[in-house]
């Protein structure tokens, strides 16, 4: 019966539809613990994470339950909050559990040191990449972001173009700023002002948007590098009595829905797709769970969400 129900063995397809006919029928479900002692797999994977505040590693997460969850694989999510005695601990737990392989996040795109694990464990970087070439790391093509930035507004025909982003030791922020230029280059343009680098929130983005507007008071659109420092940089140009798009195009990045669509107006914004990270990043290991290892990192593309912040259509 095993063998009909794991699609595995030497059985007739006449005899294996009657078997499983039969468990339908009676509502037979096959015992977990049975499968992975046969199999010797657990069916679970460990995620890691530094993300103590789950805004990347959830979807992440979301995008890998989608993947394992066909294959009925649960996941242990783990927060070590940076620091490296609680990553050992739960590397410890974790394989003491027997997990298939590992899934590695985190809340930036730098990157970091190889997971230590026992030998012939399979590991897959989601978003924060590996310093080992040979590890197999999916990550967020950030360039890309910068440049589709910027070709919106010169579609738009935009040319007083600003960048207003995180901290500059931050890959992503420089990432995205590198991509604007060369999308602005590539049209005979520039920024009209060198990169506003800061924080990733609202507080940055108030304070960025006050001193662009006082030192280049003909700006005319700004390409945000997160979404909570859009809303700041919108709430500055109402405060200095700019109208949003109208005068000032925004776009923020991630796609924070709650942020982008509670803004006034809504944020058009580049979503950078991290349940698609984490969706491929569980498709990998998989693979490596079976033998088939990939290596080297693999950018998604990330793409544009129009909201009212550059549509005059929909603004109020």
């Amino acid at each position: 019966m095993s063998k009909a129900l794991n699609g595995t063995g030497q059985i007739s397809a006449g005899t294996r539809q009657r078997i499983l006919a039969a468990a339908a029928e009676t509502g037979f479900k096959p015992n977990e613990l049975a499968r992975s002692v046969f199999e010797r797999r657990s069916y679970t994977v460990g995620m890691i994470t530094t993300d103590s505040f789950e805004r990347f590693s959830v979807p992440v997460m979301l995008g890998a339950e989608d993947a394992l969850g066909a294959g009925r694989i649960s996941v242990f999510l783990c927060d070590s909050r940076d620091d490296p005695i609680r990553e050992k601990h739960y590397i410890d737990v974790l394989q003491g559990r027997r997990v298939d392989g590992f899934i590695v996040t985190g809340r930036s795109s730098n990157v970091r040191q190889p997971l230590t694990v026992e030998p012939g464990t399979p590991v897959v970087y989601a978003l924060t990449p590996s310093a080992d070439p040979t590890d197999c790391s999916i990550v967020v093509d950030d360039a890309a972001a910068g440049r589709i930035a910027g070709e919106h507004f010169l579609r738009m025909g935009r040319s007083r173009i600003a960048h207003v982003t995180g901290p500059e030791h931050f890959d992503a922020a420089r990432e995205r700023a590198s991509g604007l230029q060369d999308a602005l280059a590539a049209a005979g343009t520039s920024l009209i002002a060198p990169t506003f680098y800061g924080g990733w929130g609202e507080e940055w983005g108030r304070q960025a948007g006050q001193m662009l507007l006082r030192a280049h008071p003909d700006v005319d659109a700004i390409y945000c590098g997160s979404d909570l420092v859009a809303r700041g940089v919108g709430d500055s140009m109402r405060e200095l009595g700019r109208h949003v798009p109208r005068d000032v195009a925004l776009i923020g990045t991630d796609n924070w829905e709650i942020v982008a669509t509670g803004a006034r107006p809504p944020l058009t914004t580049v979503d950078t797709g991290l349940s698609e990270v984490g969706r491929i990043a569980a498709e990998r290991l998989l693979d490596a769970i079976a033998g088939r290892q990939h290596a080297g990192i693999e950018r998604v593309a990330p793409h544009l969400v129009i909201r009212g912040s550059t549509d005059s259509t929909g603004a109020a």
